[in-house]
């Protein structure tokens, strides 16, 4: 059944029914529509079930990684950096029985896995090649001389890792997923995307050029546009691909945000003559652009991503609402819009950085139902994991229109920031009088900061972002202090298998003169006990 989910009039995702059917994300609902009359579209305003879904499927997969790094990206992907897991399972690859490997999910516990086949790489290859040929890579990498041999086998052993995981996110959560196994996070991300969905895909070696021609990277990666590439903004890739082509690219009218009708590889941009840091330093840099843009860019079009997988949090590092308008142009609109983006903020503030206390601990799935309700409340019972320190207002203005009524494409935000009011992490007042109050005081200000006056302005975005999360005194190892409180009230749990004996032997008395006064109570029979923690 072809699907489709709607933010306003823009179809904001779709599956893969309907793209079969020409649908496709960011399209107008009323093209959609015409397009595929059977598709099912349905309004997802409300986020609160994908978030809850998103945060359940992270801490599902987390539990398997030893280094911790386990990365979200967005509500649907994680990036995962399992090197210490492969590096201590090609150590105990047995070479002369490699169809009857296992795979070690614990260092100190040798039965906790899963059996493997170390002969083939499982799922899809790119290239796709025989199954002889990635045979000859395992049994010669029994010898590890070769650098590519053992990349190939190290990514043999991940791919079955992949799919372990795979099945256990099925079995144990009820979602699918695909998978994309490489050696770092851009190469990973688009490989997963060449078999979808359900699926997973692995980039073979070579992964650095050989006299006999290009590495495997190159050649994957030829093929996508410059706009495809993680790590290459919309501005950044229009710019590269209006120099390419010498003139600016056309534009599809019929997105709500653009997409480009001309294409423009990566591999037009690798070999174009003069091509380099240099041109990209001067072509993408300038005010406002990071430093090191040029050789950043360059890296990424030939495969370098040195971006490390970020280490698990307790907590996001920020909380961010925004939506978008064909038009927002009065004081009247945006004090309503500011409204209902704040009620989600705070919402959202309460949800993810703070958790029911122990003895009250059945009330969080009350609160995250009551949720989806203005009047949302949370008992006074929770504490906070992390409290954010700055509140930001974003906005996007809309630049006039053309000659031929058509809006010009621009990404320009503007922002002003401001300390976080403490009212908003008070667990006593509803969420729509902690919003009505944070617009009045804060939100409003800072607006009228961004855009003097009532009129004259035309806003396409507004975003509210808590950032600079502080955090509290909790029972989490990253916490800025200890919460004690929690020591006291789960000691008797914690130490129920425990008792305390009192088996030392006594201290014989010690003899002195009782007349010695400067030796006040020696000689005095002194009764001393051990106490001894013993294992029940």
């Amino acid at each position: 059944m072809p699907l489709a989910v709607q933010q306003k009039q823009i179809i904001v995702t779709c599956n893969y029914e309907a793209r079969r059917h020409g649908l496709y994300k960011l399209q107008r609902v009323p093209e959609a529509r015409k397009q595929c009359p059977d598709a099912v579209i349905m309004l997802g305003e409300d986020l609160t079930r994908f978030r809850n879904a998103s945060k359940d499927n992270y801490n599902f997969l987390r539990k398997f990684s030893w280094s911790g790094k386990v990365e979200r990206l967005g509500f649907d992907e994680v990036f995962i950096d399992v090197t210490d897991m492969i590096d201590y399972n090609l150590e105990m690859v047995n070479h002369n029985a490699l169809q009857s490997s296992f795979f070690y999910l614990a260092r100190l516990d040798p039965t906790i896995g899963f059996t493997y086949d170390c002969r083939s790489i499982l799922g899809h290859t790119v290239p796709g090649l025989p199954y002889t040929f990635l045979l000859d890579y395992a049994n010669a990498g029994a010898s590890l001389k070769n650098a590519d041999n053992t990349l190939c086998l190290r990514l043999l052993i991940g791919s079955h890792l992949a799919q372990y995981l795979r099945h256990q996110l099925e079995e144990h959560q009820g979602y699918t997923a695909t998978v994309g196994i490489s050696t770092n996070k851009l190469i990973s991300k688009l490989v997963g995307n060449a078999n979808k969905p359900k699926s997973q895909t692995t980039l073979i070696p070579p992964y650095t050029p050989s006299d006999t021609g290009e590495s495997n990277v190159t050649r994957f990666l030829d093929s996508h546009d410059i706009g495809r590439i993680p790590g290459i903004g919309f501005k950044s890739a229009q710019k590269i691909r209006d120099f390419v082509l010498g003139r600016p690219a056309a534009f599809d009218a019929g997105l709500v945000y653009g997409g480009t009708k001309e294409k423009v590889t990566v591999k037009d941009v690798r070999l174009l003559p003069s091509m380099g840091v240099d041109l990209l330093e001067k072509l993408l840099g300038g005010s406002g652009a990071p430093k090191g843009i040029g050789i950043k860019v360059w890296g990424l079009i030939n495969g370098v991503d040195p971006t490390e997988v970020s280490m698990a949090r307790e907590v996001p590092q920020q909380i961010s609402i925004e939506d978008s308008y064909i038009r927002l142009d009065t004081m009247t609109e945006v004090e309503k819009e500011l409204g209902i983006l704040s009620r989600s903020l705070i919402t959202r503030i309460r949800l993810d950085l703070s958790c029911a206390d122990d003895d009250d601990q059945s009330l969080l799935d009350e609160d995250i139902g009551n949720a989806k309700s203005s009047g949302f409340k949370l008992v006074p019972t929770r504490q906070w994991l992390a409290c954010p320190r700055t509140l930001r207002l974003t906005t996007r203005p809309r630049p006039p229109v053309n000659r031929d009524g058509t809006f010009p494409r621009t990404s320009n935000r503007i922002s002003r920031s401001c300390d976080m009011p403490s009212f908003t992490l008070s667990f006593s007042s509803s969420v729509e009088e902690l919003s009505e109050r944070l617009v009045q005081e804060t939100l409003i200000p800072l607006f009228k900061k961004l855009h003097p006056g009532n009129l004259g302005w035309n806003l396409s975005l507004m975003n509210l972002c808590a950032a600079n999360m502080v955090l509290t005194a909790a029972s989490i190892k990253d916490s800025a202090g200890r919460d004690i409180s929690k020591m006291f009230k789960t000691q008797d749990q914690v130490l129920k298998d425990w008792k305390v004996t009192d088996d030392l032997p006594v201290a014989p008395a010690v003899p002195g003169p009782r007349s010695h006064k400067a030796g006040k109570g020696i000689g005095k029979k002194v009764k001393t006990s051990g106490r001894a923690m013993m294992k029940s």
